[in-house]
Order: C-alpha cells, then structure tokens, then sequence
C-alpha cells in the first residue's frame, strides 16, 4: 500500500488546503480504513470559520468526522473487524470509566476521545472507538448513507431525552441538517410536526422529511402566535426542539411550548451568549429546559438501525457528491450561502472520485 495520500488539511481561519501527507500509522487495536464516504458538516463549517475547535481539534491537522470505508489493515488485537469489511465509525467515544460514564451519560465523558481526518484517503480508527463505537455496514448500504450515523445519532439522543409520546405536538426550529433529521425522526415516532423555517425552499424540505405543518418566519408575521395557533387550544407544543441557535429563538422556543412542556435547547450559541427568560412563565407553567450534547454508543446503533431499515430515507440527505480538491471550495460556498436559493442538505464526499 502506498506510504502517502492526499488528504484536506485545516490551517486556520478559512484555509482548508488539499495536501500529500503520510497514510496513518496504526498501533494495538486500531483500524486503517479506506474512507469510502465522508459527509459534510455543521460543526466543520463552525470550525472552519472559527480555524479550531478546543475539544477535538488544533491546526494544522487533518479535517472532517462524518466517516464510511473499507478496512484495510488492523492493530494488533482486534478482533471482530478484518481487512475488506465495510465499516461506518463514530467520531468519538466514551472512557467508560468517569463519574458520566458510571451515571449511565456517557455522551458527557470527562476523558471524550475524539477522532478526525475524514477528508482524505485513509483515516485511522483509535482502539477505543474501534471497540465501542465501529459498525459493519449490511451489503446494499452505500457509504454516504452509514457515514450519516453520527449526526443523526446525536438528534436521536436529543429526541430521546424529550421522552416523545405518539400523538404528541413537537415543534422543531430550524430546517438545515439536523432540523430535517429531527423532523423526519419525530414522524417516525409518532409525532405531529411543525416545522419554523426561513426560506422558500425549506417549506418544501420540511415537508419531504415529514412535517404535518410549516411556519415561514417572514416579516410582521408573529412566529410565536402562529406556531401556538396549529396547537391544541392554542396553548402550544408538547415539545420545541431549537436548531438554529440563536438568543432570540431560544426565547422563542419557550414561548411557544405549553404548560407542562419541554424545550431542547439542542442548537448551541456562541460561548458567552446570553438570553433572557421570564421565570414567571417557567415556574408556573411547569416547563422543562434542556439541552443535548452530542450521542452515546447505544444511540449510534439505534441510528444506524434507521438508516439500514431505510426508515431514514438517508438518500434524502445526501444532495451533491465532491471529489477531495473540491473539498475547500464546498466549505468557501458553505459560508456564503444565499437565503434565497435551494441549497445542498449534505455533501457527501467520495475520494475515490476524480479530482
């Protein structure tokens, strides 16, 4: 096997560049995989403005999380997995061992392991996530689609931990990735959706992905009213799940769920933000406040289930294919979108393709 690949390297602020590096090394329990797939990204887009990210990474290093491949060389130690078998890994996983561990919230591990460099040829697999959060992908499942575990196993957990009941009136704000991830897994439980989006186009998107209702955010339209109006007596949501992560729909969120009701505060401001809260409406109206991070290796399975059972629609998520070199330019347009044009949900990145 060749001793070097090309991979996308971050540097800094905005400079993603597309270098020759050295294929991986593996130690004791690790995996060298051939990415066959590897998804585009919220939170690379957040770190590809912003040129770090203080719990996974510092430049320069290599980029990208959302991973698919083929096994092709194994550490000393590793069983189950062998050479040619099709795999889908987590980006991260927990110690099992810490005070979260041992309280059963593992997505909250003091000793979190993470793991990048999708955007490129080969990637190593670290014996801790080999072990705890490393799947077979089933002969039919294409890569892109596998490599979609990770995202939707951390709007699953989200989902989880509002405690949804079939029927229930869920409301979800924002439509980009993880909005129509959380949209189409609520259908699937059961769920009554209402959609908050922005542009023309997500009015369409929103509904695709299962949407019973859709509020267009616009000016002189009262969003909150209008949501609480598609309720029962109007008195809002079961549930608001906010993905857009800003102060002002936070503070949406809570007013457009109704007594007894749970926010998640799954979209996350910049650190420092502040927003504001009447606590009147909070004590009296019973309301609970939460917030997700990220996923565990139990709702990585039962993501991964939604996507093999094809419940999913994975394919739906997947709307344009890049090469390697293409991969600074997706993130440079990533950054400038416009609000009045469709745009990709998902960029899955295929190394094996021309550059």
């Amino acid at each position: 096997m060749a001793k070097t690949m090309q991979a996308v390297v971050l540097h800094g602020r905005e400079d993603l560049r597309l270098e020759t590096v050295s294929v991986p090394e593996i130690g004791p329990g690790e995996l060298l995989v051939r990415v066959g797939a590897a998804l585009t990204c919220g939170t690379d887009l957040k770190v590809f403005r912003r040129g770090y990210h203080a719990k996974m990474l510092v430049p320069p290093t290599l980029f990208g999380h959302e991973i698919a491949g083929t096994v092709v060389a194994m550490g000393e130690g590793v069983a189950g997995f062998k050479p040619g078998d099709r795999i889908v890994a987590s980006n991260s996983a927990p110690c099992g061992a810490c005070l979260f561990c041992r309280r059963d919230q593992p997505n909250l591990c003091s000793d979190l392991l993470f793991n990048n460099g999708a955007y490129a040829e080969y990637i190593r697999i670290p014996a801790r996530i080999v072990e705890k959060n490393t799947l077979h992908i089933p002969d039919g499942v294409p890569f892109e689609h596998a490599a979609l575990m990770e995202p939707l196993a951390c709007v699953v957990l989200g989902l989880e931990q509002c405690f949804p009941k079939p029927g229930d009136t869920l409301v979800v704000i924002g439509a980009g990735p993880i909005g129509l991830m959380f949209i189409r897994t609520a259908h699937i439980n059961g769920c009554r959706v209402i959609a908050v989006v922005k542009r023309d186009d997500q009015i369409a998107s929103a509904k695709r992905f299962g949407a019973d209702e859709v509020v267009q955010i616009a000016e002189g339209v009262d969003t909150v009213a209008a949501v609480r109006a598609l309720t029962p007596e109007n008195e809002g949501a079961d549930i608001v799940v906010e993905c857009v992560a800003t102060p002002s729909t936070w503070e949406q969120s809570v007013d457009m769920v109704r007594k007894g009701g749970t926010v998640n505060f799954f979209g996350g401001p910049p650190s420092g933000t502040v927003v504001a809260l009447d606590t009147n409406r909070l004590h009296y109206g019973d309301i609970t406040l939460k917030a997700t991070f990220h996923h565990t290796p139990a709702t990585n399975r039962r993501a991964f289930e939604l996507i093999t059972s094809g419940r999913m629609r994975a394919e739906d998520f997947i709307t344009a294919t890049a090469s390697l070199s293409d991969v600074p330019d997706v993130f440079a347009k990533m950054l400038v979108r416009s609000d009045n044009r469709m745009l990709d949900i998902k960029t899955a990145i295929l190394p094996g393709s021309a550059a």
